[in-house]
């Protein structure tokens, strides 16, 4: 290697090492970059974890209709009220009345006895219970249908072994449940939201984040530079790779750390479930962090001002989540909108933590986002260097023509 060769490298590493330092310059001094990759990343998901900590919801207020007055609608009230997740919080005389109990937010659902309700069973006939639920919460629903449900299945289990003549205990197990089984969990063994949905979020925040504090940082840099453009004026600054990697190492330093806490720290604080194992979470992120950051180094250059970072992030955040397959299955998703998710690293960030958080997969378990991952890396690299030549190229233009 001639001498030459080896002053350029010595050269180029010495401006990339200066471009990092004034990097991480800008970032301790702009407020706004700060609180976005620091305060945010630090709170919010301090935030997200401790509203679903409850993980379900309880004591869901409910409105009875109890037009039977029998002994078996009085008893199915008690243990309906009984169970933890649900409570008689009105008793009605009429489904008009309890409508407007349920238009005004006081109860979430209503429970309607008819008249006949306990003359039919006498008779061996069919009754039924009506069950009315406030949809525009799926949590106080599945609250108040899985405990009717189960208070409906019990109430039936005495009947049969009432009516069956059995002389034993064994027998009324057997007329009960035919055919036993075993539930039992898998993963997600609490059953709850926050298990559910925090993982996602938690890698929902490092992209959101970054996209936040590189786009507000190239927005302060144009509306410092009289060009309009993300590139300083200085020597240090000749060479595309040189002034990438130089910001990027800049922000995988503070990210790391970030990261390391969003997803070893916040599961482990709140009590959340972590099958994830430190090496194969380490490999994992190191292409997610990358492609986030050069994703977001790609998309600064549409960043004129500073505030529009903000409506960019805050409109893109719900979609991006949709996307990922956490709140709709990414199954039913129509190709078109999942061959758009692939565009964003967010979708195969969320998709590898999830598996790997919740059940406990290993690296080779999700090598598609893996690779994934790398490939947007690379061709995320590609065309910021490409946006980082044009703004270079038309910055001289401009200097030319001043001149």
């Amino acid at each position: 290697m001639s001498m030459k060769m080896l002053q350029r490298i010595n050269e180029g590493l010495h401006d990339m090492c200066h471009i990092w330092a004034e990097e991480m310059k800008n970032v301790v001094r702009d407020e706004g970059v700060l609180i976005f990759f620091v305060l945010v990343p630090l709170l919010y998901p301090i935030l997200y974890s401790w509203i679903y900590n409850n993980e379900v919801v309880r004591e869901v207020p409910v409105a009875v209709v109890d037009n039977s007055h029998s002994s078996m609608s009085r008893m199915f009230i008690r243990e309906f009220d009984a169970s933890p997740d649900t409570r008689v919080a009105y008793h009605c005389n009429s489904l008009d009345e309890a409508k407007d109990l349920v238009g005004r937010q006081a109860v979430h659902g209503v429970i309607y006895f008819p008249q006949d309700f306990q003359t039919r069973i006498n008779r061996m006939e069919q009754s039924h219970v009506s069950v009315y639920c406030d949809m525009s919460l799926m949590l106080t629903y599945k609250a108040i249908f899985q405990t009717a449900s189960s208070v409906a299945a019990n109430i039936n289990s005495k009947i049969q072994t009432s009516l069956s003549g059995n002389t034993t205990g064994r027998e009324d197990e057997i007329t009960i449940k035919p055919l036993d089984f075993d539930e039992i969990p898998m993963f997600n063994t609490t059953g709850g939201y926050g298990n559910f949905i925090l993982p996602g979020v938690l890698m929902l925040i490092i992209q959101q984040t970054l996209l936040l504090g590189i786009g507000l940082s190239a927005g302060t840099a144009r509306e410092k530079n009289k060009y309009k453009e993300l590139i300083p004026v200085s020597r240090h600054y000749n060479g595309i790779f040189r002034i990438v990697l130089g910001k990027s190492i800049c922000y995988f330093m503070i990210y790391s750390v970030i990261a390391a806490y969003v997803t070893l720290v916040i599961p482990r604080m709140f009590g959340f479930v972590s099958l994830v194992h430190a090496p194969d979470l380490v490999t994992f992120m190191l292409p997610y962090l990358l492609s986030c950051i050069f994703f977001g180094m790609m998309l600064s250059c549409l960043v004129r001002y500073r505030e529009n970072v903000i409506l960019l992030v805050v409109f893109s955040s719900i979609l991006f989540l949709f996307l990922s397959g956490m709140s709709w299955p990414s199954s039913n998703i129509p190709g078109t909108w999942k061959a758009v998710s692939w565009l964003f690293p967010s979708t195969f960030g969320i998709q590898g933590f999830v598996s790997m958080n919740t059940a406990g997969a290993r690296l080779g378990d999700i090598s598609l986002q893996y690779i994934c991952l790398w490939i947007q890396t690379v061709v995320f690299f590609i065309m910021t260097c490409a946006v980082y030549k044009f703004q270079i190229d038309r910055v001289k233009k401009l200097r030319s023509r001043e001149q």
